[in-house]
């Protein structure tokens, strides 16, 4: 009766089991069928492109690149906490087949009423005590340290790449392979080392479990046990593995989907104070709430995948392994001509037994282990896949290549025009100081978007330049060409370094530090002291802007506050300016970066920067700045532009 009700309870398992599949495939299959609306267009990605994320060649190419960043050399911190690792896995497998032994043998002195076997094994067990806890203790140790060197030694190789030049702005404005750098250098980066980590301990454990218990149980019961167990393991790990599959690209898909939830929140925040004026807080809501059941769906999709394969695994990987080791460990106890037992006792047989079958589970867990760390290779195999995709953009970008959806030329020329061929990175820019002049330059946008199809002009220092033209007709196209932040698609351009050209935007940069960061920016105290700049000097450029009282009431150039939301508007825009005064670059570009400034203050800034040397590309719609310059440079946005001096009836014009 009990049989049958054990089999009864089996056979409901297996029908809830088959059901949950049914269920998860038919739900996919209506999910493919009518699916959610169109994804932000940020997020739009490529036509025919697929996650490729599986326990594959490709795969272990994969780690293997990445393990040579984790583990640079033979003779590492790393290494030395993986043999720490492996050492104190190596005990803990012993300290187990020791508490296996000294604990058949309490139990036999408990059911034999040997008071003095039994005090003797127990003493024994509380003088291994303290041991045992010290191993398991170091390998948290060594696993955590692991974890924590493998994280840190992952995340300055991608920083160094992805801070090297102008990579991080290219990879957010000129190339769209990367949607959300950020969850990748954050989140993924600390999920992969764990996962690493993890898998080796999981690994390792299991393997040396195999080897030992094999050995001792083939001078119990024979090779044909454990040879029974280790086919067992193969047959069910190619199984499992095969309906593992689809979990690399499920993980992948979730990461990206965390990537854009995490996003839109971050840019409610970023933005929180234009979105109160134009009360889009109800639009945010759906954008937020759209995505955010994107990513839901998933996970709902994922846990019931998840909650399916568990219970195959359960099936497989655990009990079905515990029945074969019962079948295995019986056979030499039930053969009454078996010659290991043909002479024992009744203690014999219940001691070896004891011992032989505890032995012969603990291979079917580790049998069992193995067999489920083929899940976290799989869930590995898709952060390996986001990290590799990472490392090679990065890699393209700081060589110069990047992928962005062209537009098509045909629907911006018309049929009689001649098709201007874009090629990125094609033209040739020359450093000279105290010059700047476009040769024959198309000036286009990353995507493709031709703004001027033929740029000609020359700026010499001391020749201050207005640059004006209604919006979108490449102005600040003109500027990330001249900073180098973009491609020059053709022709020859002539500019001094990067460094001896200064960019002040309309919202300036404050960054995080003292008051002193905010002036030197991007230096530090040591590359002022190393300029031989003193701090009355500094003053000196504040009171130049009219923002010497902040220091006054600061105290110290050492202050630190938020100087985002300490200064307003119009002294951040002075503080650019004392920033620009520091640098003194031969060329200064200055976009609407006066919008806040009184007409008195922006008059003695310009008139000190021709004093100090500093020639200006000016972006501004006030007249009165029509003055402090010698040439005006304006684009209609229909492809054509005049660069002209400006003459004294222009001034008194603009005046």
């Amino acid at each position: 009766m009990a049989t049958f009700s054990k089999y009864l309870t089996a056979k409901n398992s297996s029908v809830a089991g088959g059901i949950l599949l049914a269920l998860y495939l038919l739900k996919r299959r209506r999910r493919a069928a009518h699916r959610d609306g169109p994804l932000l267009p940020l997020f739009i990605q490529k036509e025919g492109r697929k996650d490729r994320a599986a326990v594959d060649k490709v795969f272990f190419s994969r780690i293997f690149e990445i393990l040579r960043i984790l583990v640079p050399r033979l003779v590492c911190k790393e290494t030395g906490y993986l043999i720490l690792i492996a050492a104190m896995l190596v005990t803990r497998t012993y300290c187990d087949v020791w508490m296996i032994q000294n604990g058949t043998m309490i139990e036999s002195a408990i059911i034999g009423r040997s008071s003095k076997d039994f005090k003797a094994f127990l003493f024994s067990f509380v003088k291994v005590m303290p041991l045992i806890a010290l191993v398991n203790n170091f390998l948290k140790l060594g696993l955590y340290e692991l974890k924590l060197r493998f994280r840190e030694r992952l995340t300055k190789n991608l920083y160094d790449q992805y801070l090297q030049g102008f990579t991080y702005y290219k990879m957010g404005n000129l190339d769209n392979r990367i949607a959300n750098a950020d969850q990748l250098l954050t989140q993924d980066v600390e999920k992969f080392c764990n996962s690493v980590v993890d898998l080796y301990s999981n690994l390792s454990k299991p393997l040396l479990d195999i080897v030992l218990y094999i050995f001792k149980l083939t001078s119990a019961i024979g090779a044909q046990g454990p040879a029974v167990m280790m086919s067992y393991l193969l047959i069910s790990g190619l199984f499992l593995t095969r309906l593992r599959r689809p979990i690399g690209r499920m993980t992948v898909t979730e990461q990206r989907y965390e990537g854009e939830y995490r996003f839109v929140n971050s840019r409610l925040i970023t933005n929180s104070e234009e979105i109160a004026f134009y009360n889009g807080n109800t639009r945010e809501k759906q954008t937020i709430y759209s995505t955010f059941k994107k990513l839901v769906d998933h996970l709902h999709n994922f846990i019931f995948f998840r909650c399916s394969m568990g219970f195959v695994d359960s099936m497989i990987a655990k009990y079905v392994a515990t029945v074969v080791g019962y079948l295995v460990v019986s056979r030499p106890f039930l053969t009454p001509s078996h010659p290991r037992h043909l002479h024992s006792t009744h203690s014999e047989l219940l001691e070896d037994y004891y011992q032989s079958g505890r032995m012969l589970l603990r291979l079917s867990q580790a049998l069992g282990r193995i067999v489920l760390a083929g899940r976290e290779m799989t869930r590995l195999s898709g952060f390996t896949s986001r990290i590799t995709e990472l490392m090679k953009v990065l890699r393209e970008l700081n060589a110069g290549k990047y992928e962005r959806t062209m537009v098509s030329q045909q629907e911006k020329e018309s049929d009689t025009a001649e098709k201007l061929v874009l090629v990125p990175g094609s033209g040739l820019i020359i450093n000279r100081d105290n010059l700047i002049k476009f040769d024959h330059a198309p000036l286009a946008t990353p995507n493709g978007d031709v703004l001027i199809r033929d740029l000609t002009f020359e700026v010499r220092s001391g020749t201050n330049v207005l640059v004006c033209g209604p919006n979108g007709c490449g102005k600040s196209s003109l500027f990330r060409v001249l900073g180098e932040l973009w491609p020059l698609f053709g022709g020859r351009l002539t500019k001094p370094e990067r460094g001896k050209l200064f960019y002040v935007p309309q919202r300036p940069y404050m960054t995080l530090g003292s008051l002193r960061d905010q002036v030197i920016y991007p230096d530090t105290h040591e590359d002022q002291q190393q300029k031989g700049i003193p701090d009355h000097i500094l003053k000196e450029y504040l009171d130049n802007v009219q923002l010497g009282h902040i220091l006054d009431r600061e105290g110290s150039w050492d202050s630190v506050q938020d100087w985002m939301d300490v200064l307003s508007g119009g002294e951040k825009q002075r503080m650019a300016m004392a920033r620009l005064f520091y640098h003194k670059p031969q060329f200064a570009i200055l976009d609407e970066c006066t919008s806040a400034v009184s007409v008195d203050v922006e008059d003695f800034i310009y008139s000190h920067c021709r004093t100090v040397g500093i020639t200006l590309f000016t972006v501004s719609h006030r007249k009165s700045l029509w003055k402090h310059h010698e040439y005006y440079l304006h684009m209609d946005g229909r492809g054509n532009y005049e660069f002209k001096p400006i003459s004294e009836e222009t001034v008194e014009f603009g005046s």
